[in-house]
């Protein structure tokens, strides 16, 4: 077991955001933090205290969830404007959409060796998407109301979601089936994750709780009742022995499981927590919120080499069949309260020495991916409420403070870093209504396009099968003549 070092201390506040801070995400490599927001964009903060902030601009409206790439060279983002963006983090910042589904998004994650990407959405359904051909490959329909979060086990042969019907599903990814479903709800599930090991998932809720399950089992292990107020969020630390929490009761609690305890809670945030995470080796976590701060945690509470953990657990997502032989404890399910002598922490920023980063704002007409639909829906859930927020934007950004009125010529070209169609740029109304009528058409060809191409897939693969039934019966065909001819050899003579 970890010895214990010491508390957890506030590195840096990052402040750039104008809105409510929805999600958050560290990259593999530890350099930079993703987050996303209600003002529509996505910020890339390089933790070297001198380096420049980017804010990606692109989505139309609130991005609901940042994912890093396990590579590292692609951050994906989700936004209820329906679509899913994959960005280089860089000052070059080009980004490839597509629409995901047919209402809000409010999850995407990879899969632990890149290759897939799985979204959920408020159309209720999951799907599955291949990052390299960029295609769509199938969906999970199962849900009955708005999909919260869905996420890819380590090894890549299950899925795990959760939503406002109030089940934590469990899906096979080679079957496409929904092995389990967990139902002891008693408000909409908010957010799930595997563990490192793949042997647990956790789920939080509406009705204050988070929750631990034993999957080979599908027996409840832990269940704590910690937070005041829904739970939006959790992150478990990457050697599994600890977890992060966010909630409406404006707290960040951190919970040992192996003792099964409350050890800290944070006061950090004024407001709801809406997004927590822990970085790939456990030494930082983030946590971002309604008051449109993301503040950056150090751990300092455990003292093991994660590194060495980490390249276990790795070894450990093979196509071994489990169980696996990490566990959390206690095995018998009981309900953990907050505890009397719980260390409290109103932090002070350790780090003075690191003002509000430059922040470089970048964007550019996307590439487009062939999305498929699924069902129409699309309203604002219980996390989209309008932000109250009075935190200032940093001072070095390269557009105006208040953004323009949204209009149909930014929405087909992406938000780039410019308004093509602004009054700045000097071009008379006919012409901008003439480009934005041609813009309007190209947007047109480009659905047809990719209806047609779809047609035309299943067009080939019936076209196959007709051949290989084809090719099947003249070989029966061939078969039984043979028998004939023989038969016709062997007749008498004349």
């Amino acid at each position: 077991m970890a010895s214990v070092l010491e508390d957890p201390t506030l590195e840096r506040c990052f402040k750039g955001h104008k809105d409510v801070v929805t999600c958050a995400d560290f990259s593999p490599s530890n350099k930079q933090l993703a987050t996303g927001s209600s003002d529509k964009t996505v910020m890339i903060w390089n933790l070297n205290p001198k380096a420049r902030a980017f804010r990606f601009v692109g989505h139309k409206d609130v991005v609901t969830a940042v994912h890093f790439s396990p590579s590292g060279d692609l951050v994906a983002s989700a936004s209820r404007d329906k679509t899913v963006r994959l960005w280089t983090p860089s000052i070059k910042g080009d980004s490839t959409v597509f629409k995901a589904h047919t209402a809000t998004v409010r999850s995407v994650s990879f899969s632990r060796d890149g290759q897939r990407l799985v979204t959920a959405s408020d159309d209720k359904s999951l799907k599955v998407w291949s990052v390299n051909r960029q295609k769509f490959i199938y969906s999970l329909n199962q849900h009955t109301n708005w999909v919260r979060c869905a996420r890819f086990s380590p090894d890549g042969r299950l899925v795990a979601s959760c939503g406002d019907d109030r089940t934590v599903r469990l899906w096979d990814t080679s079957t496409h089936l929904c092995i389990n479903t967990f139902t002891d709800y008693g408000g909409p599930a908010t957010f799930v994750d595997f563990n490192a090991s793949g042997t647990c998932i956790a789920s939080s809720g509406t009705d204050n709780t988070l929750k631990i399950w034993d999957i080979r089992t599908n027996k409840l292990i832990q269940h704590y009742q910690v937070h005041s107020a829904a739970v939006n969020c959790f992150s478990f630390h990457p050697s599994g022995n600890y977890l992060i929490s966010g909630s409406n009761d404006s707290t960040v609690k951190i919970l040992d499981l192996l003792e099964g305890r409350l050890i800290y809670t944070l006061h950090g945030h004024k407001g709801p927590v809406l997004a927590v995470t822990f970085s790939r080796t456990g030494d930082l976590f983030a946590s971002g919120g309604a008051d449109s701060q993301v503040l950056m945690w150090k751990t300092n509470f455990d003292a093991l080499n994660y590194r060495e953990l980490l390249s276990r657990h790795s070894k450990r997502v093979t196509p071994d069949p489990p169980p696996h032989l990490n566990d959390i404890y206690p095995r018998s399910p009981h309900l953990h309260h907050a505890q009397n002598g719980t260390v409290e922490i109103n932090p002070v920023v350790t780090n003075i020495q690191s003002a509000d980063p430059h922040v470089v704002e970048v964007g550019e007409a996307p590439f487009s991916m062939t999305g498929v639909g699924g069902h129409a829906g699309g309203v604002t859930g219980y996390r989209d409420r309008p932000s109250t927020s009075t935190a200032s934007a940093s001072t070095c950004t390269y557009r105006q403070e208040e953004e323009p009125e949204e209009n149909e010529e930014e929405e087909r070209l992406g938000c780039g870093v410019t308004n093509l169609f602004d009054e700045r740029s000097g071009l008379p109304p006919a012409f901008r209504s003439t480009l934005e009528h041609i813009v309007q058409q190209l947007d047109i060809l480009t659905q047809t396009v990719a209806v047609l191409e779809e047609r035309l897939t299943l067009t080939e693969d019936k076209l196959k099968e007709c051949l290989d039934n084809q090719a099947l019966i003249l070989q029966q065909a061939l078969q039984t003549d043979e028998p004939r001819e023989e038969r016709g050899a062997e007749g008498p003579a004349m």
